[in-house]
């Protein structure tokens, strides 16, 4: 088993530094978030051993959880599912890095928690580029809005963008979505020139290849190294 998790990661980390070269992009650039969510510890701890070192839950009871029990290990938790407003304390404790504010309120909250935890916390704004009601995600004419609201925020550091594109079979269908929050990132760094949105999280297992040549800095594969999870 350790074998096929090892040798799953190297695939996707060689992957990663082909689809990062052939748009003359550094590799480094590129980050790999693990996505664990119902992944048992044990096979989470392989993939630790084998380097990975940034994990992605959507949950927090459930990070909470594997996170207690892998603590002794050197990695980093970013949260990529939906927060709610009453679970933004221990999100803000438990993660490095939360991909999904979606709301001023979100934001207002978060920064009270980094406020009293003495720290900034680090957040990326999730755009829900189709559209689509059953995704979370503000939509693009809200960004900037948002931005600027939450300049009044102290302890709230917003690094970037996360999409969720719809889901096409073929994953070159996908690159116009990625393409439009690159774009949509740029403009708002044009109009907010004071925040460093440094960061794309976008791209998972069926087309993350195509997201890093459209810019991807972060990109969350699970299946592609834990093969397809159970759904609870």
């Amino acid at each position: 088993m350790t074998d096929r998790v090892r040798d799953r990661i190297e695939r996707v980390r060689r992957r990663i530094a082909e689809a990062a070269r052939r748009v003359g992009r550094d590799p480094d650039e590129v980050e790999l978030v693990a996505v664990t969510k119902t992944v048992p510890v044990a096979r989470i701890r392989e993939a630790i051993e084998a380097g990975v070192t940034l994990l992605g839950e959507n949950r927090v009871q459930e990070a909470s959880d594997k996170i207690a029990l892998l603590n002794s290990f050197p990695v980093s938790w970013h949260l990529i599912g939906h927060l709610q407003t009453n679970k933004s304390r221990p999100a803000a404790e438990l993660f490095e890095l939360i991909h999904s504010l979606d709301s001023a309120k979100l934001a207002a909250a978060l920064d009270r928690h980094g406020v009293s935890l003495g720290r900034q916390i680090r957040v990326l704004v999730e755009i829900n580029l189709g559209g689509e009601p059953s995704k979370t995600g503000i939509l693009e004419p809200d960004l900037v809005p948002l931005l600027y609201a939450c300049r009044a925020f102290t302890h709230l550091a917003i690094e970037g963008l996360m999409a969720i594109p719809p889901f096409r079979r073929n994953p070159e269908d996908v690159r116009p979505f990625f393409r439009k929050l690159r774009l949509l990132r740029d403009q708002a760094a044009t109009a907010c020139p004071d925040y460093p949105l440094r960061h794309l999280s976008m791209g998972m297992s069926h087309d993350y290849e195509i997201a890093i040549e459209e810019g991807a800095t972060l990109v969350r594969v699970g299946t592609a190294i834990f093969e397809a999870r159970p759904v609870l």
